[in-house]
């Protein structure tokens, strides 16, 4: 495997013998392309998620931040709620607005519109990454416009960037089980294809670790592979580790280390076109995150300040870490931290 090429594992089955593979070959393999991209850097960036609401119209069986009967705790926040949390978040170094949330029936697009204008006016300078296509498909439905229109509409009005939340698994029969009604893998793809001919860099996700297959996370990944090839947008790919908790599931039986670690190592072996692959603490645990940076990842997020919807299914997350843990822990890993704006722009190397 030492002299592979890409091309071969365009074909399902050969990127699949790659769990075949012993972990250090993984290791040496995905970690040769981290090196050749970005030596030892570790990214992270001050960002704060924003979650302004958790009453959703759909029941994901993966989630237990929605309000339903495993969490009766429903909220929405106003506009000045969810400016009051920027104003004290960025007062303490975020650069970076995550807003997230659910299928608020209450919320249409206009209320969003008001928000992310309103941000923009009183916080310039901020990166406002916002919505999900999960969210953008609901918008679109609900307010009869096009997916490109609610998009241009969002840029219009100070979205900056997308993150890459509701990819979930591709495949439709898993899909139809855990998230029934979401928006389906077709129109998440064509949803991000669509922001990024207007300019714009998102990020891709997939939530693994429950009822899905091997198989069906490398046909995840290698169509982030082509979406990517067609439109370029895609920033990082992020892994994330499902949370057991909370909600209706009912997995018995999780991912060893091991095969989280091989997981991220084929990403950044099968993506080679999208040039991050984030170790996402919030799911991983700070620890595994940094020991997945010898795996092919490079990224680790950020400081995050707060966060409702990992943490509602049983992630440690809900408090975020300083940028001083983070420095100090990167370090202590036998990295470099550098600090990142959204965009992958380096603010300064510690």
């Amino acid at each position: 495997m030492q002299d592979y090429k890409h091309a071969d594992f365009l074909d399902p089955k050969n990127a699949l013998e790659l769990y075949s593979l012993d972990l250090f070959t993984l290791g040496k393999m995905s970690d040769s392309i981290r090196q050749k991209y970005f030596g030892k850097k570790v990214f992270f960036n001050s960002n704060r998620h924003i979650n302004p609401t958790n009453e959703c119209a759909d029941i994901c069986k993966f989630c237990g931040f929605s309000a339903h009967r495993k969490n009766p705790n429903a909220y929405t926040m106003d506009k000045a709620q969810v400016l009051e949390l920027a104003r004290e978040s960025i007062s303490i170094g975020a650069l970076e607005l995550h807003i997230v949330g659910a299928h608020n029936p209450k919320l249409n697009l206009e209320w969003y519109l008001d928000l992310f204008r309103t941000l923009k006016v009183e916080f310039p300078q901020i990166h406002i990454k916002a919505l999900t296509a999960a969210e953008v498909n609901y918008l679109s439905v609900i307010s009869s416009k096009s997916h490109k229109e609610v998009l241009e509409l969002m840029a219009q009005n100070g979205v900056d960037s997308m993150p890459g939340g509701g990819a979930e698994i591709f495949d439709e029969k898993v899909r139809n089980y855990i998230c029934k009604g979401k928006v389906d893998s077709k129109t998440w793809l064509e949803i991000h294809g669509i922001w990024h001919n207007l300019g714009k860099k998102s990020n891709a996700t997939m939530l693994f670790g429950h009822i899905e297959s091997r198989e069906h996370r490398i046909d995840h990944l290698l169509r982030l592979y082509h979406q990517q090839e067609r439109s370029g947008g895609f920033n990082a790919f992020i892994p994330l580790v499902y949370q057991k908790e909370n909600n209706f599931l009912r997995v018995t039986e999780f991912p060893s280390g091991q095969e989280i670690l091989k997981t991220i190592a084929i990403a950044r072996i099968l993506l080679p076109n999208i040039p991050h692959i984030k170790a996402y603490w919030a799911t991983l645990g700070l620890n595994l995150a940094l020991v997945a940076q010898e795996f092919g990842a490079d990224d680790i997020d950020g400081t995050i300040q707060r966060e409702a919807i990992q943490s509602a299914s049983g992630s440690k997350s809900a408090y975020g870490v300083t940028k001083d843990t983070l420095i100090a822990e990167i370090k202590d890993a036998g990295f470099i931290p550098a600090e990142r704006d959204s965009l992958y722009n380096i603010i300064q190397i510690y």
